[in-house]
């Protein structure tokens, strides 16, 4: 079933506002011996106490350093890999509020080094920093505009000093030498977290970095690092769902820090900024006893708890941060506020409810399933299956202090956002009156067990709950203990809190369409380019890196030994691969044909969800897969159909047979069609609102495929509206009837399998063939251009695209290096360049991307989004490194290592293994593609690397597209890369 706020559940993921919680039982103490000896006593087995849980399903040991860190260590071997977390606990609440957005700023600080890290010459630097934080201070205290612009004027000039003795990115480089993947860190209320995937055989390395920066940070490179902070306001000034969520945090909480300053910051902050204050914060804040370290991967316990005591027990501990709640008064009236942008209107609700470690807030994590849990809750029923409003859903906000409730929704055509209000607070009503099943909450119980043990395949998701878990100041017994609290929540416990919570007061915010006037003119600052000495090392680089390391072999999928291949009595081809750890399972039926074969096949996957069958209503349908723990999903790409089912296999065979009967035997509904075809094209209109829509795919595809493309190709409203439900069910019930083939992981051994599909997966005797792929021709793309469209935004966001070669295997190897080097990730050249030394955006990449098809052409895609009155320098700096690679021999090496430690450590298993093998054969291949670059990037020199850019990047045309605000845009610069057109939203949507 389509999951509707997919993205928006991930955008509150990625601001750091989700909460994990975990199960239960009873303490137990242990004992661990190392044996080999510390740093303090090399010749002495130190013992190490630990911690744990009977009953955790991580096995996890958490141990308290003598300095007081706390160290959390869980052995999964699913790969040699391990992810770490770093997690303080300071968060942007605990920002002085005359320096808002300091815990985040500091954040990107922590990437810049020590006095040992990111420094070539410690001595002159350190003189030359301390003058760049004496004239912040000044120019803070500055208010008089001459002397403000004298005094930037100063502090970029002695910036440009220190940075001839700072080697940037250092910690970058390292990093990826090392082969860590996911190196990033995010801010939010509560915490600061540092985040890297490493292989397990660079442990030591990466406590070594990690404690030295732990250890120390120093602010080097601080007014280009600020200007791309800067950046990412103004990302979230053009964002309308940031500005909406802080509208809401703001009226649920007016003296607390949640709702009073944001993560952020505000811009009177961060155009005065204090490097004092931020030294400071980070004496305060970043000590041994307000730290935690979360791994979880292939990890040795004893081993691994002396390498971190070896590198971390040094630093020493301090006064432990206080921090003092606001007590915020009732809210006994709705607190109304409207945001105005160009995005599609919606509404928001939040209600106030306790913090993480009480009763209510398990609670309430309950009555959030209640409503929204993707397939059987009020608000996925009552709301969404029966298409009273565009798409709504539920989801919490649970912090240590307070939480929040949110309901939110977006409206159908003609409907006003009171209405949508009102819908939103009945599905509340139902609660606090317990008007939902008595076996919902079981269901729920279980399927949060379901969501659980598959969560513990991810060793992010494992390392994750130990942060949750020090970040709420919580034992692991008494965070465990939350999943025996959650299961043991009644219907008279979810009334008693809804009608307790849900009163009267509570924040409602207006989402409407149209331009915001209140937002600010950012100017752009004076900031000369600093050298980024990319052919230069610290002393603690090569230290580090010249460290022997135990080599690891990579392991390569071998399609044939890895999966089986079984047939069904109808001949269809069953692909298998047994799940050996736990008891769920996923099956797919895929077809060769998708909506470039008939555009109504995406709306008869959509359809299928609003249907029942004669047994089953709509809603009876989806009550049957929840109580089941099973879920099911049919969708349509452009020249591939998905059928799939998921869940608990001990109920397998009941879910395939409720799964088979809706696909043989959907029961049309006229209503459905006619409120589905309703939300088709708002949800169209809406599309046109949306700026990443508008840039990634719908100007995308016209510049790839001309007006008629994957994208525009779709029913007009005259033929939707002629649509009969008769149409759309005839296509589902067909799906079965034509040639495709199985894939199953799961743990039901090959032959029950068989048997199992044999009975229930319905076929004709002769089944037919799949209708020839239908691909639209690809656009040649010669001449230069530019395309852009109008968008009321503060940045303008710029994509450079250029169609390449058709897809070739054999220069995939040299494709990897060269994304690698070039724009991949923070150590890349592009991000160097734009971000780090011209201080242009907040991001910037570059990459070749090859086809995912044979017979299709790869594309060069590289993106910056900018302050509008950068653009020129913007577009003026991507073109010169895409058209003059700059040569840098040490990022080079840093690129090899990375690609073959990441490639060395990398394990594809579970059902990965099929995809894989599904990406292959669309490639023509019969083996796995990581072993020709593992084995050929090795050898590979910069002169081969040149070659490539210059026969495939340098100096080919370019179509350019470009949105911004039409009164920001220099079209003066845009001319200079081609004829500027302007498309309309009608042209590159086709409606």
């Amino acid at each position: 079933m389509k999951k509707p706020f997919l993205l928006l559940f991930l955008a509150i993921a990625a601001l750091g506002l989700t909460t994990q919680c975990q199960s239960t039982k009873t303490a137990s103490t242990g004992n661990a011996t190392a044996d080999a000896s510390t740093q303090a006593s090399p010749s002495a087995a130190k013992e190490y106490k630990y911690e744990t849980v009977e009953g955790d399903p991580l096995k996890a040991r958490i141990y308290t350093l003598d300095n007081g860190l706390t160290v959390y260590l869980s052995d999964y071997d699913d790969a040699p890999r391990i992810q770490t977390y770093l997690a303080v606990r300071a968060g942007s609440k605990n920002d002085p509020s005359t320096a808002t957005g300091l815990a985040h700023y500091l954040e990107h600080m922590v990437f810049k080094g020590t006095s040992r890290l990111g420094t070539q010459n410690w001595g002159a630097e350190k003189t030359e920093l301390a003058k760049i934080e004496a004239l912040y201070e000044q120019y803070r205290g500055t208010r008089d505009a001459g002397q403000r612009k004298n005094l930037y004027h100063q502090i970029d000039s002695v910036s440009g000093v220190a940075a001839k003795y700072a080697v940037a990115n250092e910690y970058d480089k390292i990093m990826g030498t090392i082969g860590s993947k996911g190196s990033n860190a995010y801010t939010s209320v509560e915490q600061t977290v540092y985040q890297e995937d490493i292989p397990s055989n660079q442990l030591e390395k990466w406590a070594a970095i990690q404690a030295e920066r732990l250890g120390e940070m120093v602010p080097r490179l601080f007014h280009t690092e600020l200007e791309a902070v800067y950046e990412e306001k103004n990302r979230t000034l053009d964002n309308d769902f940031s500005k909406e969520f802080q509208a809401l945090n703001a009226s649920l909480y007016k003296k607390h820090q949640y709702g009073t300053q944001t993560t952020i910051g505000t811009i009177e902050h961060l155009q005065n900024p204090s490097i004092t204050e931020i030294k400071s914060y980070f004496d305060k804040y970043y000590v041994p006893n307000n730290v935690a370290l979360a791994l979880s991967g292939d990890l040795d316990y004893d081993q691994t708890i002396r390498l971190i005591d070896q590198y971390f027990g040094k630093l020493p501990r301090k006064a432990e941060p206080t921090f003092t709640v606001a007590q915020e008064a009732p809210i006994t009236v709705p607190v109304v506020k409207q945001i105005v942008g160009p995005d599609a209107e919606n509404v928001m609700l939040g209600f106030r409810f306790p913090g993480t470690t009480t009763p209510d807030a398990v609670v309430l994590r309950m009555i959030d399933k209640i409503l929204t849990n993707g397939q059987a809750g009020l608000i996925d029923l009552n709301l969404n299956q029966q298409q009273k409003v565009l798409q709504a859903a539920s989801f919490t906000d649970i912090n240590n202090d307070y939480s929040s409730h949110i309901l939110y929704a977006t409206p159908r055509q003609g409907q006003s956002l009171d209405q949508v209000r009102d819908l939103l607070l009945a599905q509340l009503d139902k609660v606090k009156k317990g008007d939902f099943p008595d076996w919902l909450i079981p269901a729920i119980i279980n399927n949060e067990k379901l969501q659980r043990t598959k969560s513990y395949e991810s060793n992010e998701s494992r390392a994750g709950a130990f942060v949750a878990a020090f970040v709420a100041r919580m034992p692991w017994k008494d965070y465990l203990k939350q999943y025996d609290e959650f299961g043991a929540v009644t219907k008279a416990d979810v009334m008693r809190v809804a009608n307790q919570y849900y009163g009267p007061g509570y924040a409602l915010i207006y989402k409407r369409t149209g331009k915001d006037t209140s937002t600010p003119k950012v100017v752009k600052p004076a900031i000369t380019p600093v050298p980024v000495n990319r052919e230069v090392a610290s002393a603690f680089y090569k230290e580090v890196v010249d460290k022997p390391t135990p080599e690891l072999q990579p392991v390569f999928v071998d399609y044939k030994k890895d999966i089986q291949e079984l047939k069904l009595t109808s001949g269809i081809p069953v692909f298998y691969t047994r799940n050996t750890e736990n008891e769920l399972f996923n099956l797919y039926y895929i077809l060769d044909l998708g909506t470039n074969n008939d555009p109504k096949l995406g709306l008869a996957a959509d359809y299928l969800q609003y249907l029942g069958t004669d047994k089953y209503s709509a809603a009876q349908l989806q009550q049957e897969f929840y109580k089941l723990g099973c879920s099911f999903s049919v969708s349509s790409g452009a020249d591939r159909v998905y059928v799939s089912l998921a869940g608990l296999d001990s109920n397998f065979e009941p879910a395939l047979q409720l799964f088979e009967s809706l696909l043989a035997n959907p029961k049309p509904d006229a209503k459905a069609l006619s409120d589905m075809v309703a939300g088709v094209l708002k949800a169209r209109k809406d599309a046109k609102l949306n700026k990443q829509v508008i840039l990634s795919q719908a100007m995308v595809n016209y510049a790839k495929y001309g007006s008629k493309n994957p994208f525009t190709t779709q029913l007009s409203e005259k033929e939707l509206k002629a649509l009969k439900p008769q149409d759309l069910t005839a296509l589902t019930k067909k799906l079965t009837s034509y040639q495709h083939r199985a894939l199953y992981y799961g743990p039901r051994p090959a032959d029950g399998l068989v048997a199992v599909l044999n009975t229930a997966h319905k076929t004709p005797p002769t089944l037919t063939p799949v209708p020839a792929s239908k691909d639209f021709a690809e656009q040649p793309m010669k001449d230069r251009k530019v395309y852009w469209v109008d968008y009321n935004m503060v940045q303008a966001e710029i994509l450079f695209l250029t169609k390449g070669d058709v897809y070739d295997k054999n220069i995939v190897p040299t494709v990897s290096l060269y994304n690698e080097y070039f724009g991949g990730g923070m150590g890349s050249i592009v991000f160097q360049e734009l971000r780090e030394s011209k201080a242009l955006a907040y991001s910037a990449s570059s990459r070749y991307s090859n086809a995912d098809k044979q017979g299709r052409s790869n594309y060069v895609m590289s993106y910056i989004g900018t302050q509008s009155d950068k653009l020129p320098e913007a577009m003026t700096g991507m073109a010169t490194l895409l058209n003059d690679m700059p040569v840098a021999e040490a990022n080079l090496q840093i690129a090899k290592n990375s690609i073959r430690n990441s490639i060395a450590t990398e394990r594809i298993t579970k059902s990965d293994i099929l995809f894989s093998y599904e990406r292959a054969k669309r490639l023509g291949l019969d083996y796995d593609l990581r072993r020709d670059v593992y084995e050929k990037t090795v050898d590979m020199s910069f002169d081969d690397l040149k070659k490539f850019q210059e026969a495939k990047v340098k100096n080919q045309a370019q179509t350019i597209l470009v949105i911004g605000s039409k009164d920001r845009l220099n079209f003066k610069e845009l001319a200079k890369y081609g004829k500027v057109e302007q498309l309309t939203l009608k042209e590159i949507f086709g409606y």
